[in-house]
């Protein structure tokens, strides 16, 4: 007789079969509601960390700055998360993933509204700064707990659905929040209620957020006890071990080579001090974008689906590949020729974000599916606040330099275009590695499995 025990219930008898296994792992329990409220988080938190680089214009009339100083902030709120990124992480480990969420959180909005207070760069750069060191965690966590709550079959959707609805309801709210720019010291009331909102959200974790469990979406861990699906302990050693991984390496050093991250935090910027818009017109190009992100992950996640029926060992890769290279042609068009209409660029924004938001649907499954369960946080950690952080932030400091002297447009080629096409390139690597790296842990899975029922 095969258990009917939860997923989650750590008393679970491990004599379950494999079939009763891959339908648990299909439907755990609560999935959908711990998606959705994950994605309102991500959405106020998104939002809030963004909010400095869409009202830069505005906030540099205030207080006196230029585009190195909006560099600077944009790279240390990104360098912060790297030890921070792990710390949450760590903190979930040792408390849970919803404590980490909720501190996480509320945390971020505190020093958001502290922001909304600045007087001078200084204020500014600490409070911007302690905010992104804070809100960082919920990437990480929420990207475990998704692993957990989907089996692999299902991820390149939920995390489509996840990326896309908050990108969308961010650019909404990303125009709406650049009219206070109108407005004296309209941005500071940007700042401040968003920082709210942030902490409302922290208590929306509380109420409505339910623990999965590690490994609960494995067919061959979830009908096993909570003990048996964990596996070894999580130690430091184990986490360095992710980079004997080549898959895992490939795609850390990919996200080195993301030049269309830079395009969040310049965007605007460069349609206001170079097009010659102003800062509530440009802002408008957010809300396309979004919806072309929204577009690009949840129609990428449902491609993903797809690729893995028809090409299951190497189709992520083709599709990941041809993301980067469409991001770069339609950069090319979008940003080195000259458009007197804002409308153009929105659709030029639109397409961007369409080709940017195609990956999410794609890397993050890569990498679920290359790592054993109780070691993806730690590698979602080293993924969005280590690596994307440290790429993330050196575009920043180093495009908000060189456009001083070489303009934002000529910054834009080298980035948006160039470093993309290499991107494409050095992700053929995968087609070697990643069938052997998904099937390593498909049999290690299976090892735990025989393991625990003997």
């Amino acid at each position: 007789m095969t258990t009917t025990a939860p997923v989650d219930d750590p008393t679970a008898s491990p004599a379950g079969g494999p079939v009763e296994g891959a339908e648990q792992a299909r439907h755990v329990p609560h999935r959908w509601r711990n998606l959705a409220t994950l994605t309102g988080v991500t959405v106020v938190d998104s939002t809030e960390a963004g909010l400095t680089t869409t009202l830069f214009p505005t906030i540099s009339a205030a207080l006196r700055l230029n585009t190195g100083q909006l560099g600077m902030l944009a790279a240390l709120g990104k360098l912060v998360a790297v030890p921070f990124g792990p710390g949450w992480v760590w903190l979930a480990g040792r408390t849970s993933r919803r404590t980490a969420l909720i501190a996480a959180t509320v945390a971020g909005g505190v020093f958001g509204i502290i922001a909304g207070f600045a007087n001078d760069f200084t204020h500014l750069l600490i409070a911007n700064t302690l905010m992104a060191a804070c809100i960082i965690g919920a990437g990480p966590i929420s990207n475990s707990i998704i692993s957990d709550s989907f089996d692999d079959a299902h991820r390149g959707r939920a995390v489509g659905y996840f990326y896309g609805i908050s990108a969308l309801l961010g650019s909404f709210i990303g125009p709406l929040v650049a009219q206070l720019s109108g407005f004296s010291d309209g941005w500071r009331y940007g700042m401040w209620a968003i920082g709210a909102i942030c902490i409302l959200a922290g208590l929306g974790i509380l109420v409505f957020y339910r623990e999965p469990g590690i490994g609960a979406a494995e067919r061959q861990l979830a009908d096993l006890s909570s003990k048996d699906r964990r596996g070894q302990k999580v130690t430091f050693a184990s986490v360095l071990s992710l980079f004997k991984i080549p898959t895992f390496s490939i795609m850390m050093a990919s996200r080195l080579l993301s030049g269309h991250l830079l395009i969040a935090v310049f965007g605007v910027q460069f349609l206001v001090t170079e097009r010659g818009f102003t800062n509530a017109v440009a802002a408008l190009v957010l809300l396309p974008f979004g919806v072309g992100y929204f577009a690009g992950t949840v129609g990428g996640g449902w491609i993903v689906t797809l690729l893995d029926r028809v090409l299951p060992r190497r189709g992520r890769v083709a599709f990941i590949q041809c993301a980067q290279i469409l991001f770069a042609v339609i950069a090319f068009f979008g940003t080195q020729f000259h458009y007197s209409e804002i409308g153009v660029y929105a659709v030029f924004w639109a397409l961007m974000g369409f080709a940017q938001g195609l990956n999410p649907g794609v890397n993050r499954p890569i990498v679920m599916s290359v790592v054993l369960p109780e070691l993806r946080g730690q590698a979602f950690a080293i993924f969005l606040t280590v690596f994307e952080t440290i790429g993330w932030a050196l575009f920043s400091l180093g495009a908000g330099v060189l456009a001083e002297s070489l303009g934002i447009q000529t910054v834009f080629l080298w980035i948006l275009v160039g470093l993309m096409l290499v991107n494409a390139v050095v992700l053929s690597a995968l087609y070697v590695t990643y069938p052997k790296d998904r099937a390593r842990v498909t049999d290690e899975l299976e090892e735990r499995r025989a393991a625990a029922l003997s």
